[in-house]
């Protein structure tokens, strides 16, 4: 491991609003926020927003920003990552922020049931060669499920065509009906720009500036069915590489 990394590590260590809990870790130690992070962490009432694949954090941080009365936390497995969004914390003096160090397959260790208000899932690896492996999936739908609030909301930003089209297929499968969904979010009806948060990612900067179109989702699982299934087909793959992959490619 490079000193760069090592030093971005010891850094984060430092940090209380920075939480690094492995599989080793949980096993041993439980997570002491579970249901408590409103009493124990932020201490206050303000509802919960959760950004999973956080990457650099920008997007958290920018959330946090521009909505100062709800708290924030960017879940990610990478450390390295992280840093950079912890450092904006520490920069900005903000207190409505914490970032999870873990693998979000284990995302139920860490929230109790319907502790969550609202979940952001931006710019991830469409893995469309392993369905489970997406964080839009009938496996992960189900984890949400348990620690979403009744109304609360899934949010999904993607530069991938092809995880748009399963998104809305697997939605169609469960008898889902998106709140709202398009596939050129800057070029759509205006009434729908706004309700979306006006902050952005380094990625979504990135694909806009190359002129790809930058496709959304919003949806609840409040009448969701008791079992989730995978829809009976897929749509075709992307024909080219997310940048995501091409910027990290072991994400």
């Amino acid at each position: 491991m490079g000193k760069g990394k090592l030093a971005k590590f010891a850094y984060i260590d430092t940090l209380p609003f920075v939480l690094q809990y492995p599989w080793s870790r949980l096993q041993e130690e439980g997570f002491p926020y579970q249901g408590k992070w409103e009493t124990d962490f932020f201490h206050n009432e303000h509802p919960i927003t959760v950004e999973l694949g956080c990457g650099g954090g920008e997007y958290t941080v920018a959330l946090a920003q521009e909505f100062p009365n709800g708290n924030y936390i960017g879940v990610d497995r990478k450390g390295a990552r992280i840093w950079a969004g912890a450092k904006q914390v520490v920069e900005g003096s903000l207190h409505n922020v914490a970032f999870l160090r873990t693998d979000i397959a284990m995302i139920g260790s860490f929230f109790a049931a319907k502790e969550v208000s609202t979940l952001w899932i931006t710019f991830p690896d469409p893995m469309m060669k392993r369905t489970r492996g997406r964080l839009i999936s009938s496996y992960y739908l189900e984890r949400y499920r348990h620690i979403l609030s009744p109304e609360g909301k899934i949010f999904l930003k993607t530069d991938s065509n092809f995880l748009y089209e399963y998104t809305l297929l697997l939605l169609e499968a469960n008898h889902i009906e998106p709140e709202a969904a398009t596939n050129d979010l800057y070029h759509s009806t205006e009434p729908l720009r706004e309700k979306v948060p006006y902050a952005s990612t380094r990625y979504e900067a990135q694909w806009l500036a190359r002129g790809k179109k930058i496709k959304y989702i919003a949806f609840s699982l409040q009448d969701a069915p008791e079992q989730f299934i995978e829809p009976d087909h897929e749509p075709p793959h992307d024909d080219y590489k997310s940048i995501t992959r091409f910027m990290h490619p072991g994400k």
